[in-house]
């Protein structure tokens, strides 16, 4: 089977990423009503107790901002994996289309790279964060190597299809 072109791989993969682009919005959406559900519930105790009683209700009072910007967090990271997924379908349209080496893939490739490295700071602020809410065990941050190593081969990927682009663009001016 081809890598390139229709009815290749990259089309097959285009399709993956198209059916995980949509989950990735629902889940989204899904996320920012948990979040409106939380802060409207925390701040509004009238309405916590008719839903809940007594003990409970005091329980999700004092967790609520907690779990707000806990949710509030989540959707921020998969906010930035549907950019991923984004700009990777948009990478495979290019590559279904037979053109690797377009000019965009080289900013969007850089767009992933910086997406990835926002992942895994926020993955620290939240670490950070969390450690001081009381309650919470100690945990010790690690630092990942594989995320961090994956941030570089992204970068260096998009400067070999910058690279690719320029040669593209010498050879069509050659005659």
């Amino acid at each position: 089977m081809r890598a390139l072109g229709p009815s290749s791989i990259s089309s097959f993969l285009k399709i993956v990423l198209d059916v995980v682009y949509v989950a990735l919005w629902g889940g989204v959406a899904g996320l920012l009503v948990l979040v409106v559900a939380a802060l409207l519930l925390s701040f509004n105790p009238a309405l916590l107790a008719r839903l809940a009683g007594g003990e409970a209700a005091a329980e999700i009072l004092l967790r609520g901002p907690v779990l707000a910007g806990g949710l509030l967090a989540a959707g921020l990271s998969m906010t930035a994996v549907l950019v991923i997924v984004d700009r990777l379908r948009r990478i495979f349209v290019t590559l279904m289309a037979g053109d690797p080496f377009h000019p965009d893939n080289v900013r969007r490739l850089r767009i992933i790279g910086l997406m990835l490295a926002g992942l895994e700071l926020m993955r620290y602020l939240v670490w950070g964060l969390g450690a001081r809410l009381p309650g919470v065990d100690k945990v010790e941050p690690r630092l990942s190597l594989t995320a961090w190593f994956s941030v570089l081969v992204v970068f260096v990927l998009a400067e070999v299809f910058r690279e690719g682009a320029r040669l593209r663009r010498e050879a069509e001016l050659t005659i």
